[in-house]
């Protein structure tokens, strides 16, 4: 083979032959037939069974720089997103709207710009500490329907508008912004702790330029019905920017259920979360067993005997689990119970 390098119809050219298989071998002109030296380019060694081997095209002009395990971190990752974001933008709008991760895919960053609607709304992002910037763009038919609720109205599916968000629209739509930053901050926080702001506002996506075009970049796109309308989100995350964590989402740190240790933080906020919350507690007297006969014949003034000794404990439950013994009394002139003592786990008697 010379040493000249292949110009890019040839290796598009190369391509389509490799892609190419089978032929008859009693035709010389088929693509992919046996010469008598050999195979040809584009052949594949052929077995009693079938063919030994398939042949994957591959595109240089869109090398894939990131692992199958990141992809598979980033989907969950955003998949979690999807839910939290979705709970929290039906609170806000006072209706119900469903968010779906629809993929998350690698390409290069011009095509994802002329992918775009123009005018769009079109958010540079500033994710602190990381360099660089993200971006977040939110389709048209999806931001005029979300105006419309936030404004009172029902939005209907309509022709999209062609003119960008005006500053008023814009301060409104940065509610919605707000909300998802929160939520993709706390999804990244077993990754890296993120001080995400919003850097400035665009109209015309092809006018913003955050790295070169054909660097690789993260798409991560999420699909909102409210109502009748459907709009997509798309999440562009440059891999220069996340190059340097590729380590934690090989490793799936990147998954929010550990099994670190409980900090002093996460009890107090477990605590201040339960602590209002009421809960039954129930004092049993006695148990005992009567006849139906006797049951029905009761009336007002009957004494019930019991096989509960007068001075034993008597049992308190929370929410029908037996907690503690208590002893029964009077307290500011109402009946009361003493806690005397914790009912263990695996038996009925008190703690001496």
């Amino acid at each position: 083979m010379s040493e000249e390098s292949l110009s890019q119809n040839q290796v598009e050219n190369l391509l389509k032959a490799m892609e190419t298989v089978g032929g008859s071998p009693s035709d010389p002109n088929a693509t992919g037939a046996t010469a008598q030296n050999g195979p040809v380019v584009g052949s594949v060694p052929h077995s009693a069974n079938g063919p030994s081997a398939r042949i994957t095209a591959y595109d240089f002009k869109r090398p894939e720089r990131v692992g199958k395990d990141q992809m598979r971190a980033m989907h969950s990752l955003h998949e979690a997103l999807a839910r939290n974001f979705g709970a929290a933008i039906s609170g806000m709008l006072r209706t119900m709207i469903e968010v779906k991760l629809l993929s998350v895919d690698q390409l290069t960053y011009s095509e994802f710009v002329f992918s775009l609607d123009n005018p769009s709304c079109f958010n540079v992002l500033k994710p602190d500490p990381l360099d660089g910037n993200w971006i977040l763009d939110i389709a048209p038919s999806l931001s005029y329907a979300i105006i419309d609720r936030m404004l009172g109205g029902d939005p209907k599916p309509s022709d999209t508008l062609r003119r960008p968000l005006t500053e008023i629209e814009n301060r409104l739509i940065g509610r919605i912004v707000d909300i998802f930053l929160n939520q993709l901050k706390e999804s990244w926080e077993n990754i890296v702790e993120l001080d995400l702001k919003v850097d400035s506002v665009e109209s015309n996506p092809q006018l913003v330029q955050i790295v070169p075009p054909n660097e690789v970049v993260i798409l991560v796109g999420f699909e909102l019905m409210l109502a009748q309308n459907r709009g997509m989100l798309n999440l562009c995350i440059p891999f220069n920017t996340i190059e340097n964590y590729n380590s934690k989402l090989s490793r799936n740190g990147w998954v929010g259920y550990g099994k670190s240790a409980p900090t002093q933080e996460t009890k107090g906020k477990i605590t201040s979360s339960v602590d209002r919350a009421p809960v039954d507690v129930v004092v049993t007297l006695a148990r005992s067993k009567i006849r139906t006969g006797d049951l029905l014949d009761l009336s007002v003034g009957d004494i019930i005997t019991t096989e509960k000794e007068v001075k034993s404990p008597l049992e308190l439950a929370v929410q029908n689990v037996p907690k503690y013994n208590a002893t029964a009394g009077a307290f500011k002139g109402k009946k009361a119970v003493q806690i005397e003592s914790t009912i263990e786990k695996n038996s009925s008697n008190a703690k001496p």
